[in-house]
């Protein structure tokens, strides 16, 4: 069963966790926020300091501590309970912000800044213990909704620090003192509560050179290439939110011309849009780890990020402008829809890309993958300040500044989606399967996790592939008569997902003989290999004889059999019913369909006469009761 994000807000596996991340990303932006509020806004230029040195500064220290710990980290996630380890990290957090607690009260900077670099240090210890223990107490198919949850929580947190960190500076800094110290404790006392999530690999040796087991955590994220590709994915949208979220209080004060309260709009902002976004995409996604989404949030990142550009044209006023006068001034809506925007296609880029890297990491290797992420992020986020320091001291303005992080991003999208052509292949699955269709899926747990199985199914259109593979939440390599294989469009998605062309004995033996050699092999390898058993497809919305390919394959390998059907496909644009298929105008766009899975049969058991009742039988519409007079 499917649960939707409010359910496991309510499960003990999911609840305290929630509780512990959001409170710990809150009480860091409480303190973050109101730092970035007396350097910007107050001590730095009374003071007379260099506003833009002391703000990437405060980026640096805070990252520094990813490349020195992240490592370290990631072996402790792997070898020790989590949930114990998260305890005693939470408690690091209250003597941290004892020692923040004092920076504030005593107005030193220095000590702010060092309380700045040991949260850095806290939140790389944390980091794959957050995104390490999700799979541990989250089924594959919640794994979409529970990181939605924690992006849209934390991008909460950090417009409720923003606001509250704010609130309290302008109060008195030792109203930020007392608070910071009181959430943090309430942090480790909702992590008193998260069961135990038992250790990964309790046998491994921990290694204690950092420049030695940094290089080595890196390597975890390159044994299997689409997780690599996902990680450099990414740290690529941590460079892109880096920059733009480091340069914001100087770009609300240089360009905007306005003062703290709009810049915490603009941060609020950004935060509800990665909420939303993130909520979207698990709606989007349904229980699938859809990574379609990925390329869609990037292109729509580029355009948003460059119209910021193009809407930054702001007079300057002869005070800072307060809320209203900003609201007020011609073009302010614009900035502020453009920064929602970022955020919610944020959340579409960066949602799929952590479900991927969980649910395809080795899960002996998971946390020290999280790690070499988080190694990885920490060096595009340092990327991002330096390229921001260099092309400022240019002479480029922040607007600019922000165009030509659009441009880079369709540069770094094109090569990641030219290694991983299956983001673009997802993509276009996605979109010509949902742009047509509403989809009813059922049972989908029935189709195997892991190992080798084979799906026969129903052969209603030609579309009928990129349903099941839209729906089902591992790769599926399909048998497919050639010519559909060679079809316009359908061909770039078919050749991506190592579809298998096959050929009627009579027209190409030797292609017939190739396809049953490869059906072997992927199943040796224990891939997921769907047949449509009829051979073509049906002419007259009647399911045909299935054919004795099936036994052939089951004969030579003895894998178990998943019988699919599809309903709700005959009739559409995609099949026969009305004489030569997709040559006439687009018919019953956005309708009903459903995919529907039945139990896994043995291969002893799968006679062609038992699986051709058996997706009948799924395949037959429910009968409704009669009609009320």
């Amino acid at each position: 069963m499917h649960l939707k994000p409010r359910q496991l807000l309510r499960l003990r596996r999911f609840g305290p966790f929630f509780a512990t991340q959001f409170l710990g990303a809150f009480n860091d932006n409480v303190f973050k926020n109101a730092l970035a509020i007396m350097i910007t806004f107050q001590a730095s230029r009374q003071a007379g300091l260099d506003v833009d040195l002391l703000v990437n500064l405060c980026a640096g220290l805070f990252i520094l501590p990813f490349f020195l710990f992240s490592s370290t980290a990631g072996q402790l996630a792997d070898k020790f309970e989590k949930s114990a380890l998260i305890r005693r990290v939470k408690l690091l957090e209250i003597g941290i912000m004892v020692i923040a607690a004092y920076g504030f009260a005593t107005s030193d900077l220095t000590v702010l800044l060092t309380a700045l670099f040991l949260m850095g240090t806290q939140s790389a210890l944390f980091g794959p213990l957050k995104y390490g223990i999700l799979p541990q107490h989250l089924k594959e198919s919640e794994l979409i909704g529970g990181n939605a949850l924690v992006e849209m929580g934390t991008f909460l947190a950090i417009l409720m620090g923003i606001i509250f960190g704010s609130q309290l500076i302008g109060i008195s800094s030792t109203a930020v003192a007392i608070a910071i110290v009181a959430f943090a404790v309430l942090g480790w006392l909702a992590s008193c509560q998260i069961p135990a999530a038992p250790a990964a690999d309790p046998a491994m040796k921990l290694n204690w050179n950092p420049i030695k087991d940094t290089w080595s955590t890196i390597g975890h994220t390159r044994a299997v290439d689409s997780v690599f590709k996902s990680v450099l994915g990414i740290s690529w949208f941590w460079f892109f939110g880096a920059t733009l979220l480091t340069q914001l209080p100087n770009y609300t004060y240089e360009e905007l011309h306005a003062g703290e309260d709009v810049y915490i709009l603009l941060l609020a902002l950004f935060s509800v849009g990665i909420g939303l976004g993130s909520l979207l995409c698990e709606k989007a996604s349904g229980d699938v780890v859809e990574i379609g989404l990925v390329p869609i949030g990037s292109f729509l990142l580029t355009v948003f990020c460059a119209d910021l550009y193009f809407a930054t044209d702001f007079s300057p006023a002869n005070s800072l402008r307060d809320l209203p006068a900003f609201l007020a001034a011609e073009g302010s809506y614009r900035v502020m829809l453009d920064i929602v925007m970022i955020g919610v296609f944020g959340g579409f880029f960066i949602v799929p890309l952590y479900a991927l890297v969980q649910q395809r990491s080795l899960p002996s290797h998971r946390s020290r993958v999280i790690a070499g992420n988080n190694i990885l992020n920490a060096l595009f986020m340092v990327a991002a300040a330096i390229v921001a320091v260099v092309l400022l001291s240019l002479g480029l303005s922040i607007p600019e500044l922000f165009l030509v992080t659009a441009v880079l991003n369709v540069l770094v999208a094109l090569y990641i989606f030219t290694l991983v052509p299956e983001f673009t292949m997802r993509c276009l699955i996605w979109c010509i399967v949902n742009t047509l269709y509403r989809i009813r899926k059922d049972h989908l747990e029935r189709i195997p996790r892991e190992g080798a199985a084979l799906i026969v199914c129903n052969h209603v259109s030609f579309v009928d592939a990129l349903v099941i593979a839209a729906c089902s939440r591992r790769p599926v390599r399909f048998v497919m008569y050639y010519k559909i294989f060679q079809a316009p469009v359908l061909s770039f998605i078919f050749r991506t997902g190592k579809a298998i062309p096959i050929a009627g004995r009579r027209e190409n033996f030797d292609m017939m003989e190739e396809a049953f050699a490869e059906i072997s092999k992927a199943l040796k390898q224990g891939d997921l290999v769907c047949i449509f058993p009829e051979g073509k497809l049906t002419r007259d919305g009647k399911m045909d004889a299935f054919r004795p390919g099936v036994e052939r394959i089951l004969a030579t390998d003895s894998v178990p059999v998943v019988p699919i059907a599809l309903r709700g496909l005959w009739g559409s644009f995609f099949s026969y019913k009305y004489g030569a298929a997709m040559t006439r105008p687009f018919r019953r766009i956005w309708s009903r369909i459903a995919l529907i899975v039945g139990e896994p049969i043995p291969a002893e058991q799968a006679t062609l006469e038992t699986l051709q009742a058996r997706v009948l039988e799924l395949g037959e519409e429910p009968q409704r009761g009669p009609e009320k007079p």
